[in-house]
């Protein structure tokens, strides 16, 4: 569950891919980085790597977490693999639990399953994928369904629950195998709370919801009650940053992300712009406020101003846990970036 520290970073570090398409790259390219990306988390020492459930972007090619996790499985050995998350009410519990019980045989003591509440996409996808209108209702049963996705991976639904006689296959009605532990993953309070009260570990959304880090981790330990997983809180926080060699191009690099957010947020979803698609782009007065303000939450430069940023991210928070995201086009400058903080922070690089 906790994470293990290496070199001299402060807290574990870990990895969260997106399965970033870049244009005139393809998903299979980018599915194809995400194992190289696991290979080298892995070789450097990073403790997890988690896959994000999102879904109508074409610039992202992560909309089937645990298709993505079983290839990863097959293609590493000791690095920690886990959803960041699914989102919850997009999926049938039980089909979760089967899912993740189908990597936990494939990959034991290894897998994490992280849930969130929101659809990861637009309203009209989640209508789509939840084949209902009634897009509230997913939310306000996050709980209740939480509750039913713990008893199809325990086994332990009470005599005469209507689900009582079902049995989530692979599972523990096959044995005494371990399972994935659940994390709870949240841009605001309601699921940091949820986590407190239950004591799971917490997962936040840093690097898209940094103005609601502090008061939602301040939360969740305010609420947190020591539980069979956990006797204390354990939190990890998603940072988006990106070590390049030299600091003009970083900034180069990140703005293709923040292109590429500000073309989502305000309805062109597309694939990652090139840099110099982005240096040219003519930003409205609106728009530059937007990416300027996006910019300022992406610890991005050298490595040794990535590794001071990250440092100071970690000591403000008091998060656990640092799971870097790399915003950029390339997938070389990607590979490249998690190698430079490796350094930076002295991992070793394991056999």
């Amino acid at each position: 569950m906790r994470g293990v520290v290496r070199g001299t970073a402060p807290v574990p570090l870990s990895v969260l891919d997106l399965v970033t398409v870049g244009k005139g790259s393809t998903a299979a390219n980018s599915l194809r980085t995400s194992v190289a990306l696991a290979k080298l988390a892995e070789r450097r020492g990073f403790h997890r790597h988690w896959v994000a459930e999102h879904h109508s972007m074409p610039g992202v090619a992560s909309s089937s977490p645990a298709v993505i996790l079983a290839h990863l499985a097959a293609h590493t050995e000791r690095v920690r693999l886990g959803s960041g998350g699914v989102m919850l009410p997009n999926h049938a519990p039980l089909v979760i639990a089967e899912q993740f019980g189908t990597l936990e045989a494939l990959a034991p003591g290894r897998v994490d399953l992280g849930l969130g509440r929101a659809p990861g996409t637009d309203g009209a996808t989640a209508a789509a994928l939840r084949r209902t209108e009634r897009l509230n209702e997913g939310a306000d049963d996050f709980p209740e369904q939480l509750a039913e996705l713990t008893r199809f991976l325990d086994d332990d639904f009470p005599s005469g629950h209507r689900y009582g006689r079902i049995h989530a296959i692979p599972g523990p009605v096959q044995g005494p195998e371990g399972r994935p532990p659940i994390w709870l993953l949240g841009s605001s309070g309601f699921s940091a709370r949820l986590a407190g009260v239950l004591g799971l570990p917490f997962a936040f959304a840093h690097h898209f919801s940094a103005q609601n880090t502090i008061p939602a981790l301040d939360l969740y330990r305010e609420s947190f009650r020591p539980s069979e997983v956990l006797d204390a809180p354990y939190s990890v926080i998603g940072v988006a940053a990106l070590a390049t060699d030299e600091e003009r191009e970083a900034r180069r690099q990140v703005l293709t992300g923040a292109l590429s957010m500000l073309q989502l947020r305000t309805g062109r979803p597309g694939l990652i712009p090139t840099p110099e698609e982005a240096a040219a782009y003519q930003f409205s007065p609106l728009e530059r406020e937007f990416v300027d303000g996006w910019l300022v939450n992406i610890v991005h430069g050298t490595p040794d101003v990535v590794r001071a940023g990250l440092d100071d991210l970690q000591k403000r928070t008091g998060a656990d846990e640092l799971m870097i995201t790399a915003h950029a086009h390339s997938p070389e400058t990607r590979l490249r970036s998690y190698e430079l903080i490796a350094d930076a922070y002295g991992l070793p690089t394991l056999g």
